[in-house]
């Protein structure tokens, strides 16, 4: 997809179950020593103090069954207490008393091995007691304990016709093709060269490695491939990481390893991958440390000095990298207990929300030192496309409770109605590019994610807009399948314009490659599930033949340089976001709509699925703090 409100969650870190049966053998052995000691006292009392046995019978055995009189030495119901009975007393609390300290002796000779072991058994005797408990990470300081609900919708129906049912299978095949080609070749390492056969790793991710693995891994999940599913697993647990002197980009690091790492523990429960969705998250904090809090786009993950890219308007940061961590960093402090991760990011509405947008529009730069805007450039597509995204999805996330980000929202929206939608002579709508006020009449194909935004939007947006908003969509969707139907190889191009006669076509050699982008068979999912309307099941399955016929080599897929080309040109790199979204956006749209149902599920950016944060969960996690 793209490039890139509720209150901070407080859980407390390590919270203990509070059974009974949650105390450790050491502490038992604490407790038993107390009760030695209170047994001595009370031989003290026995063999010491005048009239004694009245003393422990009226006052170390007093309770509310037996209310003792010590004037009369009758009990509630008038009896008389004898000799007798004070004696057969004593002899009980002597027994006790030796039996206290024959297990304080054995405990005491109990090799510290045995110890341990007894230890061990208990704590894996109260996990056991927990329900379906995830959390911690082995030692003292662990992760709160965390009750793993896998919510609804993470597998669903077979589809109801055979056709589609075929269709869906085909895209399964695609994705093992796809899967099998990287394993075999570029294991463990970012990403795949098809052509050449090798691995490819970009700079994005510093040295970090596997990120066609992590990226992978829901889509392997909601595929029932469950070998390749386990084989990444044990990849990540042993090899995934993060302890690397590298410079990384936070954004992209974000949305595809925290955003891949999330899904697969809410999709699977694994607890591997939360507690390494966590560790990345707390390497990432490092570039908020800015005057503004607005973070660097670029982070050494090892000494946490951070920078912008060189060629960002003057040192600025990007709308679309530091506005695309919301949706992440508000699961990472609801896994981990950790308000930091949400006040983060909520630190970052409040600088936007303080700055005049120009003409209601947020420009792409943003200083983040001086907390001003840079050139004034705003785009729908690259450097700002995701922005708008996560603002919609967190309300969406947060259970529609996050009215903040729903009106930066439906605001941004309107304003970019007003100056940035435009509409052809040949009548296709297209979202132009802003510069200091004169449009470009260009549109990328990362901007063709906004028909799948707006129709997600339009049951959010006022009454009066509702209808319009999805009017918006289908013909965003429409403008983008043509600039597909307009190529040699049926495959869009990277951006196409409007302007000296030349509608939804692509005018510069620099904008007519296809790197297996997301986007437009993304807004045919959304518009298929909002509508049904089958021409977005035909128009994906167009583009499914025109992967296959052009961009299926023999060691994967690969990218194209021209698809106005007769002959397809290969550029040899198997993108991670192929098996992310491309393909899984493909499966969905031939799936029915319970499998990751809009009403449970949220997407980011990268398509990794993330669950609704309900209501009831915010409050119980309120209520974990008083207790």
């Amino acid at each position: 997809m793209p490039t890139a409100t509720l209150l901070p969650f407080t859980n407390t870190p390590n919270r203990k179950s509070a059974s009974p049966s949650a105390f450790r053998l050491t502490e038992k052995f604490i407790l038993l020593l107390v009760f030695s000691a209170f047994i001595t006292l009370c031989f003290g009392a026995i063999f010491f103090l005048p009239d004694s046995s009245k003393l422990l019978s009226g006052v170390f055995f007093h309770s509310s069954s037996v209310e003792t009189d010590t004037k009369t030495g009758t009990d509630g119901n008038g009896s008389i207490h004898g000799a007798e009975n004070d004696e057969n007393k004593l002899t009980r609390i002597r027994k006790d008393h030796e039996k206290a300290l024959s297990e304080a002796k054995d405990t005491l000779q109990k090799r510290p091995d045995e110890i341990q072991r007894e230890i061990q058994n208990e704590k894996e005797t109260v996990q056991k007691n927990v329900d379906v408990s995830r959390g911690g990470t082995g030692d003292d300081n662990s992760l709160p304990k965390i009750n793993f609900h896998k919510p609804l919708g993470a597998v669903g129906r077979e589809p109801s016709d055979l056709e589609t049912k075929e269709k869906r299978a085909k895209i399964k095949e695609m994705m093992k093709f796809a899967w099998d080609n990287y394993q075999r070749y570029a294991w463990g390492l970012n990403e795949l060269k098809p052509v050449s056969k090798q691995g490819h790793s970009s700079n994005l991710f510093g040295s970090i490695q596997g990120a066609t693995i992590v990226d992978a891994l829901d889509s392997l999940y909601i595929m029932n491939m469950q070998d390749e599913f386990k084989a990444a697993t044990d990849w990540v647990e042993k090899s995934l990481d993060f302890n690397v002197n590298a410079e990384i980009s936070v954004f992209e690091v974000n949305i595809r390893f925290v955003g891949g790492l999330l899904s697969a523990y809410y999709l699977s429960g694994e607890e591997v991958f939360r507690k390494k969705a966590v560790e990345l998250g707390e390497k990432l904090l490092p570039a908020f440390n800015t005057p503004t809090g607005i973070p660097w786009a670029l982070l050494n993950i090892k000494s946490g000095i951070g920078r912008n890219w060189p060629w960002a308007s003057g040192g600025s940061s990007i709308l679309a990298e530091f506005g695309t961590l919301h949706l992440e960093f508000m699961h990472l402090s609801q896994l981990s207990g950790n308000p930091v991760f949400a006040e983060k990011v909520m630190n970052i509405r409040k600088v936007l929300n303080r700055l005049d947008k120009p003409q209601g529009l947020y420009p792409n730069y943003l200083n983040p030192n001086s907390g001003q805007w840079g050139q004034h450039h705003v785009s729908v597509g690259g450097l700002g496309d995701s922005f708008y995204e996560y603002l919609l999805k967190a309300w969406l996330m947060s259970d529609k409770t996050d009215d903040e980000g729903k009106k930066m929202y439906y605001d941004s929206i309107q304003a970019i109605e007003s100056h940035l939608i435009r509409k052809s002579r040949g009548g296709f709508t297209y979202i132009a590019e802003w510069k200091g006020g004169l449009l470009e009449h260009k549109m990328g194909h990362l901007t063709c994610f906004a028909g799948g935004m707006f129709a997600l939007g339009a049951d959010g947006a006022p009454d009066e807009k509702t209808g319009h908003q999805m009017e918006l969509a289908a013909e965003i969707a429409r403008t983008c399948h043509e600039s597909y139907s307009r190529t040699t190889l049926k495959l869009g191009p990277e951006a196409f314009r409007f302007d000296g006669g030349v509608e939804a076509i692509a005018t510069r050699q620099n904008e007519k490659y296809f790197i297996l982008r997301p986007e437009v068979i993304e807004t045919y999912m959304y518009m298929w599930r909002f509508t049904h309307d089958p021409k977005y099941r035909q128009w994906g399955w167009e583009a499914v033949q025109a992967l296959e016929q052009y961009c299926k080599v023999n060691g994967g897929y690969s990218g194209i340089r021209d698809v106005y080309a007769s002959h397809p040109s290969h550029d040899d790199v198997q993108q991670s976001f192929f098996l992310a979204e491309t393909l899984k956006y493909l499966y969905l749209l031939f799936s029915e709509d319970d499998h990751l149902p809009f009403e449970h599920w949220v997407f980011n950016t990268e398509a990794h699925p993330l669950p609704v944060i309900r209501k009831e969960e915010e409050t119980r996690s309120v209520e974990n703090q008083l207790l």
